[in-house]
């Protein structure tokens, strides 16, 4: 059953109680939960109506070079989530550019190179007694974007050194251009940069939605935790196949009259940047 929310947004369900509670039931105790529910956060906020797609941080630092579990991966990749990145997230983050470059949606993508001498993360680079490997310095396959889910030459990408996608880059100054009201936010990790970004969109007044399949952390409790944090305070977390049938409801080509690729794409009749 679908709800509009105060201002016409659609949602699927204005309650905070519902299916997706699933998630992350087993780490949230009784006491929280009556605390949550008798502040009357959780509020589904619902879609926007000019959606761009966002994926954070899905490069091999992240993911690692191939499905394994996470503490052997970590060894030569530092940052890994491990094999959920590549059983779970990838997949459906696939799914959903499918849809997206269909509907001619802008799709975002960030990552994070940094400086051979680490100054440009500052501070960062205090919290972890392994900051002096390289692989996530300017150029090394650590800040490639996996293969699976690469950018195509007309989406855009923002390399950041911090963790929110939008802190001293050009990201809101794209969507303003765009005219884009909310995010669909991807990508890792749920209890960083996801997160980070999801808090400075809302902070824009951007409707958020994360599609709970589609984020990833390397520790299963921090991505519990933080979508629930996330979906009681600042945005809607929801099944992947919700946000799917969204965008499968827009119609094509919002963009094309600010996006000059979107635009392309309609006059070539393809769906996809790819030639």
């Amino acid at each position: 059953m679908t709800d509009r929310t105060r201002d016409g947004h659609t949602g699927a369900e204005t309650a905070a109680w519902g299916e997706i509670d699933r998630v992350w039931a087993d780490v949230l105790g009784e006491t929280d939960r009556t605390v949550f529910e008798a502040a009357g956060w959780g509020r589904r906020a619902g879609f926007g109506r000019r959606p761009a797609l966002m994926v954070v941080d899905v490069n091999y630092n992240f993911c690692g070079d191939r499905p394994e579990p996470v503490l052997e991966s970590i060894e030569r990749w530092r940052y890994s989530c491990g094999e959920v990145a590549w059983t779970t997230a990838i997949p459906s983050i696939v799914r959903l550019l499918e849809v997206a470059r269909r509907k001619r949606l802008p799709v975002i993508y960030t990552t994070n190179p940094r400086r051979p001498d680490g100054f440009d993360l500052g501070v960062w680079t205090a919290k972890s007694t392994r900051s002096d490997e390289t692989v996530d310095v300017n150029g090394h396959l650590g800040n490639q974007i996996v293969a699976e889910v690469a950018p195509e030459a007309d989406d855009i990408l923002i390399e950041k050194r911090k963790p929110s996608a939008f802190f001293g880059t050009p990201l809101m100054s794209h969507l303003t251009m765009l005219g884009a009201d909310s995010l669909i936010i991807t990508g890792t990790t749920t209890s960083g940069c996801v997160r980070a970004s999801v808090v400075d969109a809302i902070s824009y007044d951007l409707r958020v939605t994360v599609p709970h399949e589609a984020v990833f952390d390397r520790a299963v409790l921090s991505h519990k935790v933080s979508l629930m944090d996330i979906h009681m305070k600042y945005a809607d977390v929801t099944g992947l196949d919700e946000v799917l049938s969204h965008l499968e409801g827009l119609r094509e080509g919002l963009f094309d009259e600010v996006y000059p690729p979107a635009a392309a794409r309609a006059r070539s009749g393809s769906g996809s940047g790819s030639e």
